[in-house]
């Protein structure tokens, strides 16, 4: 109970006192995923329970403007709320059900959902002016979601079979081969029935789109020929690496490895354990490609204020000038939590020092009601008062992953997934 009392004390928003000195590593664990969990919980959606882009109101999007691919790591933040008894199970049912049930009715594009929905509506609001249709990345990230959620909720009852019938439902009905031209070479990002293919942006090179062909080529009435994958993804000038920053091998992407959500949004499901094909083991890739980044806001090569051991983290965010993809090599002297926090299953130690600076010594300035507001910049004495679906998702669930391996887990062990992997080549303890 004394626990259970702290933890309730510690919620309240910007609330810190001496008492959190107290909390053991695991006690703080547990705190900021269930603050953060409560993002997409008590600030989704009230008509359509999808996750909002932002809490703030920038950029000229509101409160209606809602994210595809940031419900999709929403709908995993639920599952583990209902597993660490958050929440009920029937609860987290009732609430992807909802989501569900909404996007099935929703515009699609083939089969894909935009980047950005009307919360009350479900129509598409355009993410720039041409792309005002389909967006295969972001359906990649929603279904990573809800295909977790369907598999986690594997009990035959009213709710549990009427939730999984939606899920297969939209699953079946995405278009992932439309998405080629009819090219046997090249897999698209958008489409829009304005637009057509003027978005002209093709999936290739090291990057965040991973579990896009995952998912492309784990569909039973849609799958693209494999040889897109080697094709197109494979054939970049930044897929390939394999030189050394600050003494670490990065084996593919950009140099210094790029922001490290690439790190995070294609394995907040697909488990990079043991997970090779003929270019990488992707443990390794994600692994070198976070102690770089940690290396680098270490050796701090622009004399930014407020770099150490305990306060790093490069990827995209909030900034004192807006929003920026923040990386090794575009870095603007902006900390983002989730990029330390999110990379908890690679670099434990490290995340865990972060996380303590972040809340014990910073948590004055940087928690809030959802957990750790999205950035800083000490050099601009700037702190974000936003909180972003996108930054604050995977948080909730790799540091889970790193904790009990829940959403790997389940999400390797989905037929059609185990089936696609093997069809890209993949080998996995987990397909064994």
């Amino acid at each position: 109970m004394m626990i259970r009392s702290l933890l309730a004390l510690l919620l309240l928003p910007g609330l810190l006192c001496a008492q959190k000195s107290k909390l053991t590593d695991d006690q703080l664990l547990d705190l900021v995923q269930k603050q953060t969990f409560q993002y997409f919980w008590d600030f989704g959606h009230p008509v359509s329970g999808l996750a909002r882009e932002r809490s703030n109101h920038s950029f000229g999007y509101g409160d209606e403007t809602c994210t595809t691919g940031g419900t999709g790591f929403g709908v995993m933040a639920i599952v583990v709320a209902v597993d660490r008894g958050w929440i009920s199970r029937e609860e987290g049912a009732q609430r992807i059900q909802k989501i569900a049930r909404f996007l099935s009715k929703a515009p699609v594009y083939h089969g894909v959902f935009p980047h950005w929905l009307h919360g009350s509506t479900g129509q598409t609001i355009p993410f720039s002016r041409k792309d005002d249709g389909g967006d295969l990345v972001e359906t990649a990230f929603l279904f990573q979601g809800l295909l977790t959620a369907r598999q986690y909720f594997d009990q035959n009852n009213p709710a549990e079979n009427s939730l999984r019938g939606l899920i297969t439902m939209m699953w079946n009905e995405i278009e992932w081969d439309w998405y080629t031209q009819g090219s046997k070479n090249q897999l698209y990002w958008h489409w829009s029935p304005n637009n057509g293919w003027a978005m002209n942006f093709e999936l290739r090179g090291y990057n965040e789109t991973l579990i896009t062909y995952v998912l492309a080529a784990s569909s039973k009435k849609y799958a693209i020929n494999p040889d897109i994958y080697h094709k197109c993804y494979a054939k970049n000038d930044h897929f390939f690496n394999g030189k050394e920053f600050y003494g670490v091998k990065l084996p593919l992407g950009f140099d210094y490895g790029g922001p490290l959500f690439f790190a995070h949004y294609s394995f907040l499901g697909l488990d990079p354990r043991g997970l090779k094909d003929r270019y990488a083991d992707y443990w390794e890739q994600n692994v070198n490609h976070t102690r770089i980044n940690y290396l680098h806001c270490v050796k701090n090569p622009k004399g930014f204020k407020g770099y150490s051991e305990k306060s790093w983290g490069l990827t995209a965010s909030d900034n004192h000038e807006g929003y920026n993809a923040h990386s090794p090599t575009n870095d603007l002297g902006v900390i983002t939590p989730t990029a330390a926090l999110s990379s908890f299953p690679y670099t434990p130690k490290e995340s865990m020092a972060a996380l303590r600076y972040f809340y014990d010594e910073r948590g004055d300035q940087l928690w809030g009601k959802y957990g750790f507001y999205d950035a800083f910049n000490d050099s601009k004495n700037w702190v974000a008062q936003s909180y972003l679906a996108i930054d604050q998702g995977p948080i909730v669930v790799m540091i889970e992953n790193h904790r009990s391996g829940l959403l790997w887990n389940l999400f390797m062990g989905i037929p059609e997934i185990r089936d696609g992997l093997k069809k890209l080549g993949f080998e996995s303890p987990k397909l064994k």
